[in-house]
C-alpha cells in the first residue's frame, strides 16, 4: 500500500489534524481554532495537501463534532446537520477533502472515532462492548457493539439523556439550549462554571459539586451497563482531570449497581483513556483505514 493517512478530529472548539504512514505511525500533527467552516476546512486543506505532494493520500479519516449525516447514500451525508455551533450547520465537511485530496473519506462522529480508537489501541482493546464517554464543552458518548461503531438514525448522543436531579441539585435549570436540565445541561463544563463560577478541579475537594457531578456521570455509566452490556466504559474529557473524579464516578456506579449487572469489578470497567487526548485524532486514522479497505472490498465485489 503506498500513500499517506490523513486524520482530523474536528471539534467544536478546535480541529487536530495529523498524517501518518502507510503503517500507521504518526508522521506529523497540528492544532487549528474551529472559526468559521470556509476558514477552518480551507485551513486543514492546506495542511494536508502540503504534506501530500510526491505520494498523496490513501485515505482521509475525520471524526467529527455533531450532529451529523452518517447514513450511507443520503443526500447529505458528510454534512454537519442542525448544530448550536453558530455557522456550522448545513456544512459539507468531507466533500471538499475528497475532492482535493482525491481519496476515500471516512466519516463519524468525534466520539465515535474515539472509541473505535481506543477499541483497537486502547484502553477497550479486545472488547465486543464498549463506549467512550467525554465530558467538557459538552458531553458526548459513542458506541462500539461487536466491534463496531452504533450508527442509526443519527448515532448516539449520550449527552441528551434525562437523569435523576440530586437531591441538592434541585433548582439548577441546566444550560443545554434543547433540553435544559439533560445531562449535558447539568454536567458539562459550561455547566458547571454556570453553578459554582469556577471549573470542576477548582472546588475544593469536600465541595459538593463534585459528589453531584460524580451522581449525575455514574448515572450515565449505569444507563451503558444496562443498555449495551459493555466490557468498558472509557471517560475523557477536560473535566475528568479533576482528581479523584473517575473514583467518585466508579463509586456511585457501584452504589446504583448493586450488585445486578454481575461486574466484578466496577474499576476494571470504567476507565481513563489509554489513548489520552490522541483518542479523536487516532479515530480519525481508523476511520481512514476502514474507508480504504472500503474501497477495496468494494472494488473486489465489483
Amino acid at each position: 500500500m503506498s500513500g499517506l493517512f490523513g486524520a482530523i478530529e474536528a471539534g467544536g472548539t478546535k480541529w487536530n489534524l495529523g498524517t501518518f504512514s502507510a503503517d500507521g505511525e504518526a508522521i506529523e500533527s497540528a492544532r487549528i481554532a474551529t472559526t468559521g467552516p470556509e476558514e477552518t476546512i480551507g485551513q486543514a486543506l492546506a495542511f494536508f495537501a502540503a504534506r501530500g505532494a510526491g505520494p498523496g493520500f490513501a485515505a482521509i479519516g475525520i471524526a467529527c463534532f455533531g450532529p451529523i449525516e452518517l447514513r450511507p447514500g443520503a443526500p447529505h451525508w458528510g454534512y454537519v446537520l442542525d448544530t448550536p455551533k453558530a455557522g456550522w450547520a448545513g456544512t459539507d465537511v468531507v466533500g471538499p477533502f475528497r475532492a482535493r485530496l482525491r481519496c476515500p473519506a471516512g466519516f463519524d462522529t468525534d466520539v465515535n472515532g474515539a472509541a473505535l480508537a481506543e477499541h483497537l489501541w486502547g484502553a477497550a482493546r479486545g472488547c465486543g462492548n464498549a463506549a467512550y464517554i467525554t465530558v467538557g464543552t459538552g458531553i458526548g458518548g459513542g458506541a462500539i457493539i461487536r466491534g463496531e461503531p452504533v450508527h442509526g438514525f443519527r448515532h448516539p448522543e449520550m449527552g441528551h439523556v434525562a437523569v435523576g436531579r440530586h437531591s441538592d441539585d434541585r433548582d439548577f435549570p441546566g444550560v443545554c439550549p434543547f433540553h435544559g436540565d439533560c445531562l449535558e445541561g447539568l454536567a458539562s463544563g459550561p455547566a458547571i462554571h454556570a453553578r459554582w463560577g469556577c471549573s470542576l478541579s477548582e472546588l475544593a475537594a469536600d465541595h459538593p459539586g463534585r459528589r453531584i457531578i460524580a451522581d449525575y456521570l455514574g448515572q450515565l455509566a449505569i444507563m451503558q451497563m444496562a443498555l449495551l452490556s459493555c466490557e468498558r466504559i472509557v471517560f475523557g474529557g477536560g473535566v475528568l482531570a479533576t482528581p479523584g473524579l473517575l473514583d467518585m464516578i466508579r463509586a456511585e456506579a457501584k452504589r446504583r449497581d448493586n450488585g445486578y449487572f454481575g461486574y466484578r469489578d466496577v474499576a476494571e470497567i470504567i476507565v481513563p483513556p489509554a489513548l489520552g487526548d490522541r483518542a479523536g485524532l487516532m479515530g480519525g486514522l481508523a476511520l481512514a483505514q476502514r474507508a480504504l479497505a472500503a474501497q477495496a472490498d468494494g472494488q473486489r465485489g465489483g
